[in-house]
């Protein structure tokens, strides 16, 4: 079964995340759903010249916007889904549907608080080259990827903004994420809740200037349920890659937690120790910085699947 979630006043959610929000639409495990996002307040629309899809417009008019924050289409509901369960998020396609998108830094955001004055630029995107034409000039290939991909938090939490990512996902801004790359979270709410926006055109490891080229997606995905499966932080798998990750406001504390859960994930489902992988690592793995300007901060460890194949009693990566 293929849904298609258009973002709307009544299918977005402006700036939070909440395990109470009701679910605008409840889907089967294996049931794709084609999600569109919009991006940016009124302050961030291009200039004359370009088109702003009037769901934009509308839900800047009629839209509740509790926090600071992304406008996120959903929650989906996956039936069946509880807490200690596992959703696995195949991303089928990502691809833009805007022809600008917009990037900006604030004088006290970013990587380099205070050293530059608050600026915008608007960027032309040609939807079918999948290009972007920055104001000067210089074309970028679109690598076009979810700023935000999350579950609802533990109902604990409350409200919580989406400017921080979590354990229930969130704002990951991991570039690696995007078509053909499966993310794994853990469920903390009945029906998991899936929620996604933040649509990024192109961006670097980092984004460090706090945005990257912020612009409207459409992503196909699919959700498969896995029942009791106990893990407590998001993880992922590329074609090439297995991916860990760790958020804290200390980038060594994120750091340190990527790298462990990737030696807890390898020595899972491989023969090799908790010492072989630590020190496998250092001689093959890339620990990379995801994001530095969302508060917690960003880690990712990555190992090759071409590595991971030759290690001896390799089980599925699901395995553990």
């Amino acid at each position: 079964m293929t849904h298609v979630l258009k973002p709307t006043p009544e299918t977005v959610h402006w700036g939070w995340f909440d395990a109470r929000l009701a679910p605008v639409l409840t889907v089967e495990s294996g049931d794709r759903v084609q999600i569109e996002s919009v991006s940016g307040g009124p302050v961030n629309l291009p200039p004359e010249g370009h088109v702003v899809p009037p769901e934009l417009r509308d839900i800047h008019a009629r839209a509740e916007r509790r926090q600071v924050g992304h406008i996120l289409t959903g929650p989906v509901a996956i039936a069946g889904a509880r807490p200690g369960d596992m959703l696995e998020v195949r991303i089928l396609d990502v691809a833009p549907w805007m022809d600008w998108g917009y990037t900006a830094c604030r004088t006290l955001g970013g990587a380099l608080p205070g050293e530059f004055e608050a600026a915008q630029i608007h960027s032309a995107i040609d939807i079918d080259a999948r290009k972007a034409r920055l104001p000067w000039g210089t074309e970028l290939e679109l690598a076009p990827f979810f700023g935000v991909m999350g579950v609802a938090p533990p109902e604990g939490w409350g409200e919580i903004p989406t400017i921080q990512p979590r354990a229930h996902g969130g704002n990951l801004d991991n570039k690696e994420l995007g078509a053909g790359a499966t993310l794994y979270l853990p469920v903390w709410a009945e029906g998991a809740l899936f929620s996604c926006g933040d649509g990024h055109g192109i961006q670097g490891d980092g984004e460090v200037c706090l945005t990257a080229i912020e612009t409207g997606l459409r992503g196909t995905f699919e959700f498969h349920l896995h029942k009791g499966k106990g893990w407590d932080y998001p993880r992922a798998e590329t074609p090439t890659h297995l991916i860990t990750m760790g958020m804290h406001e200390d980038l060594d504390t994120a750091a340190r937690d990527a790298l462990r859960r990737m030696i807890d994930w390898v020595s899972e489902i491989t023969d090799l120790s908790r010492t072989d992988v630590y020190m496998l690592m250092s001689l093959t793995g890339d620990l990379r910085i995801t994001q530095v300007v969302n508060g917690e901060k960003g880690s990712h460890a990555m190992l090759a699947k071409s590595v991971l194949e030759t290690l001896p009693g390799l089980k599925p990566v699901l395995q553990g």
